[in-house]
């Protein structure tokens, strides 16, 4: 039996990378002239976790930040730790880098031998989309709505 091999939807792709550039641009807004900012996660009365934004590179047309949720409501959730890079000439925000690892390619060959999936690079940056939704809208600190920090 022949797998049919993975095309990525280049619409849907090109879609999630620029609502990640507008998501990612609020929160980024919210940093005024600091290189990082932290914000706790609640949603209602319920602590869901911290998320920490840190800008580590800074070029003419892009910039590339670190999210990474360091505290989690339960040991069952994983700490994501993506490194996004945006591209502010066109307007787009991707994943570059999950965990410290460099994504391989958009579309991968499977099995490979990391167990990369062939769609992997397109679930990350949703994963980004939903993600980014959540922090803006259940991201919050005691006395304000972020708290700032110089690196």
């Amino acid at each position: 039996m022949m797998r049919k091999k993975y095309v990525p939807d280049l619409v849907k792709l090109g879609a999630t990378f620029e609502s990640n550039y507008n998501r990612l641009i609020r929160l980024i807004r919210m940093m005024g002239d600091v290189e990082r900012i932290r914000f706790s996660l609640h949603n209602g009365l319920a602590y869901v976790g911290q998320v920490h934004v840190t800008l580590i590179e800074s070029c003419k047309y892009t910039d590339t930040f670190l999210l990474e949720q360091t505290a989690a409501a339960g040991r069952w959730i994983n700490n994501p730790k993506l490194t996004v890079r945006l591209y502010h000439d066109a307007c787009v925000a991707e994943v570059i880098a999950r965990d410290g690892r460099q994504l391989s390619q958009g579309v991968n060959e499977y099995p490979n031998q990391k167990m990369h999936l062939p769609d992997e690079k397109s679930q990350l940056n949703t994963f980004l989309s939903e993600w980014l939704n959540f922090c803006i809208t259940y991201g919050c600190c005691d006395e304000s709505p972020f708290t700032r920090e110089k690196v």
